[in-house]
């Protein structure tokens, strides 16, 4: 029994020994010098220099070679290669017993998937781990990414960077903290800080978290985010010249998800708020189709609240909204669904112009409302003026009615199918708004404004 013992310590001290002279590195080069440098042995290897452990191979001009601790420095055009993996460096460091090497004086890698330079790196050929640092920057066909520093896990094509990351495709640039890219998949994550640039549609969304999926064209944030779009616009002027105007779309939301394909279309997904010039909303649901230069807001549910919408001084609610854009500018708006309409006077800020009906058709010319159609079992109010004094009001119902507008003013209305209408005078009506209000009149003051809006962007920036 102990003779087997004895045998098995034997076999298992000689199967140490081999895998220790298996880490043991070489240097081989054209002249060697021997000396003890503060009792430490080492050896100056000059001239074609060839240091190998296992596959690892590395060539230079100059090596000095520290015996006991399996190391070594690497000077002059030094070039280190394991299977297709090729780093470059001026001046590095060998670390045997870690299967590491080291440079602080500039670093190319190349694995023939991706190019990967830095002011310094690192690089572990038994975990096949690069770590990068300064001036990082990693690109391959089709994608580049810089930081400030980078961990690449080359057998996973996985990179994980840090600080003032970069990644860019061509069409999307993705700003962040930290991001987590996979190479073959094309999927990244993106923490902090986020910002996610669409060169295409000159849009932007800020947040705290993102989700890209490339190859599926899907983008998800989901913490704090914030969509913006810069759209430039030209407002003619009296003299015939004409003004730049930048109008900004802002969306705010919970929730946003973002799908490159051939209808382009953008979800805005609880607590949304949306601010466009004059226009804003605030709803449960957005869906912007930006081929289609249509956005769609709608109640999530049957119990949820109706979205709200207003357009310079009106108000309109319902069970969905849908808004038609030609060039930025608002073309045609649709509510759907319990359809309520109300309009305030900016000289009489107490009276509200009000229709309530199943539908609400309005019609848009160059930013401004010329016509709206209600269907429906329509009811309305509408105050009346003599230029700019009041002249009471006028309470109608219909199956369906179409108002013109003049200056953003009512000039007409016309009642159709079972009209019936009753005005009431200017005495009967002064000091008793309160009690010429359609069922389901409520003014909304959530309404989001810029302040609130670049607040947020300031925060986020």
């Amino acid at each position: 029994m102990k003779v087997k013992l004895i045998l098995i310590f034997v076999f298992l001290l000689s199967v140490l020994s081999v895998a220790q002279q298996s880490k043991l590195i070489t240097v081989i080069g054209d002249s060697l010098v021997g000396r003890m440098v503060n009792g430490e042995s080492t050896r100056e290897v000059y001239g074609n220099v060839v240091l190998t452990q296992g596959k690892v191979k590395i060539t230079c001009n100059k090596a000095i070679q520290y015996i006991s601790r399996n190391e070594a420095e690497l000077i002059g055009d030094v070039i280190a290669t394991k299977d297709t993996l090729t780093i470059k460096t001026p001046h590095g460091y060998y670390f045997g017993n870690l299967e590491k090497t080291k440079s602080t004086s500039g670093v190319y890698l190349d694995d023939k998937k991706v190019i990967l330079t830095a002011d310094s790196g690192e690089y572990y050929f038994n975990e096949d781990r690069a770590f990068f640092q300064s001036k990082v920057k990693l690109y391959d066909t089709t994608t580049t990414l810089t930081s400030n520093q980078l961990t690449y896990y080359q057998q996973q094509n996985r990179a994980v960077a840090v600080g003032d990351v970069l990644i860019f495709d061509g069409e999307n640039q993705i700003y962040a903290d930290t991001l987590e890219h996979f190479r073959n998949s094309k999927i990244t994550f993106a923490f902090s800080n986020v910002r996610l640039i669409n060169l295409k549609n000159n849009s932007e969304i800020f947040g705290q978290h993102l989700e890209d999926y490339r190859q599926k064209g899907y983008s998800l944030i989901d913490r704090e985010p914030l969509f913006i779009q810069v759209d430039t616009t030209f407002a003619a002027n009296d003299d015939g010249t004409e003004t730049v105007q930048l109008d900004t779309l802002f969306i705010k939301s919970r929730i946003m998800e973002a799908f490159r394909d051939s209808s382009e279309r953008f979800f805005a997904i609880d607590s949304v708020k949306i601010l466009k010039e004059k226009f804003a909303s605030v709803n449960d649901l957005t869906i912007f189709y930006r081929d289609e230069e249509r956005i769609v807001t709608s109640k999530i549910n049957s119990v949820s609240a109706q979205p709200v919408l207003w357009n310079e001084d009106s108000q309109l609610t319902g069970d969905s909204i849908t808004i038609y854009l030609k060039d930025n500018k608002i073309k045609q708006l649709d509510v759907d669904g319990s359809s309520f309409m109300l309009s305030q006077n900016e000289n009489y800020l107490n009276r509200y112009d009000q229709t309530s009906s199943a539908q609400i058709k309005l019609f848009f010319n160059q930013g401004k409302i010329f016509r709206a159609e209600f269907y429906g079992n329509v009811f309305s109010i509408y105050y009346m003026y003599d230029g700019e004094t009041a002249n009471g009001l006028t309470k109608s119902n219909s199956a369906s009615t179409t108002v013109i507008f003049e200056n953003n003013e009512v000039a007409e209305v016309k009642l159709y199918k079972d009209p019936a209408s009753e005005y009431y005078p200017e005495k009967q009506v002064t000091g008793n708004e309160k009690d010429y209000l359609l069922p389901r009149f409520v003014v909304r003051k959530n309404r989001p404004t810029k302040i609130e809006m670049y607040n947020l962007l300031n925060k986020l920036k």
